[in-house]
């Protein structure tokens, strides 16, 4: 799994802080100029409309995805029990 966000983000720093993402598994990919392999990886998904309305955004294995901080928290929720 892949989870976007951006610098500055509370929304991505409220799922960073709740979940011990490495052990789950999950890649961070911070989007930013700095960053275009993130962005590309993004667009690959064709995530980038996405992501200007709402971030984070959540990539499941299957490619599927889900955005906002909520939606991801209880996902994540359900793996860790």
């Amino acid at each position: 799994m892949t989870l976007f966000t951006k610098e500055n983000c509370d929304k991505c720093e409220f799922v960073k802080k709740h979940f011990d993402l490495g052990g789950m598994g999950v890649k961070i990919e911070t989007l930013g100029s700095e960053n275009p392999d993130a962005l590309a990886h993004l667009a690959w998904h064709g995530l980038v409309t996405v992501a200007e309305k709402s971030l984070p955004i959540l990539v499941l294995d299957d490619s599927s995805h889900i955005s906002g901080a909520i939606r991801i928290k209880k996902y994540l929720s359900t793996l860790t029990n």
